[in-house]
């Protein structure tokens, strides 16, 4: 049996060679990795969202392939295509980007919305259809979708019922000083570059999923689960003005319960706590619910929306929890 912080703390060393700081980001992406989920990261540009994937994907020991979305993309550059050998008479399938375990989809709004399409089918089904044969993806599979938050001429925003795919949106920010500083100590020799190795295999994170499934949830986290989300879908809460236009889908209940018992296993614990669910109720919401007009008209943020969702909802008692 693998224990799950010492598991963390091996491919947080080695991912740390490249990258600094961001503990929260890249724990959210091991669990969406675990789970089986998908992740939209947002940040603004320069601030190492490829290198975190790269470094994430050589220290897990898994295949990579990077896709850099363009208004010119087609599907068939993402999934693939038929392909006819002129000495055969055949028609062979030529396998896309997509078929490796972890895809960086970089600007995903700047591609039309049938590349989009295509791709999120693929997150969906995990197989693609080639010439009348399904392919399956490889296990594990994680698409991590970047977007940039400052350009948006020229993009395609992703549609809500097409982000509510992904089972975190993750804002990624600027680094303190003293990380920065640290930055440029590591990456400022022209000669020398961090190397990382892989710690852990495609096999081993299909392994860890048994012993993520043995994680406690009660039927007082189920509950107080389906309140967090069933609230959001609410006219009003705690008395206010109308503050959501829309609330969050069922795939929000399930992305909290998923999410929570990873996030409990990575943590040592073999329960789940309404603290590791108020925890990650902002990632697993943020793109599942829309701004009213009159929200958005006072300048109100989702993300204060979203904290006083998680402050209205009652915390079950430490006994009906579990602890």
């Amino acid at each position: 049996m693998i224990d799950g912080p010492e598991w963390r703390r091996r491919i947080f060393e080695e991912v740390h060679k490249t990258v600094l700081g961001q503990d929260r980001i890249i724990e959210r992406l091991l669990i969406a990795l675990l789970c089986g989920g998908h992740v939209l990261i947002e940040g603004m540009p320069g601030l190492a969202k490829t290198l975190l994937v790269k470094s994430l994907s050589a220290a897990v020991g898994v295949q990579f392939e990077r896709i850099q979305f363009t208004p010119d993309l087609l599907p068939s550059d993402v999934v693939g295509t038929m392909v006819f050998h002129p000495q055969e008479s055949r028609f062979y399938p030529h396998l896309g980007p997509i078929f490796a375990n972890i895809v960086l989809a970089d600007e995903i709004n700047r591609a039309p919305a049938k590349v989009q399409s295509a791709l999120l089918e693929a997150m969906q089904e995990r197989q693609v259809t080639l010439g009348g044969t399904a392919h399956r993806l490889p296990d594990p599979f994680l698409v991590l979708a970047t977007q940039n938050p400052i350009e948006q001429e020229g993009t395609y925003p992703l549609p809500e019922a097409q982000a509510d795919r992904f089972l975190f949106k993750v804002l990624v920010d600027y680094p303190s000083e003293e990380e920065e500083r640290s930055m440029l100590r590591l990456w400022g020799r022209l000669t020398e570059t961090p190397q990382i190795s892989g710690v852990s295999s495609a096999e081993e994170i299909r392994r860890l999923r048994s012993q993520i499934d043995q994680v406690y949830v009660s039927p007082a986290i189920e509950r107080y689960i389906l309140e967090l989300v069933r609230a959001s879908r609410r006219e009003k809460f705690l008395g206010g003005p109308k503050l959501l236009a829309y609330g969050a889908s069922p795939r929000a209940s399930l992305a909290l319960l998923l999410a929570g018992r990873t996030l409990a296993w990575l943590r040592g614990l073999d329960y789940v706590t309404p603290a590791l669910i108020r925890e990650i109720v902002p990632d697993v919401l943020r793109h599942r619910v829309g701004l009213s007009y009159e929200a958005e008209a006072q300048g109100i943020e989702i993300g204060r929306v979203l904290e006083q969702l998680v402050e209205s909802t009652a915390v079950p008692e430490p006994d009906q929890a579990g602890a």
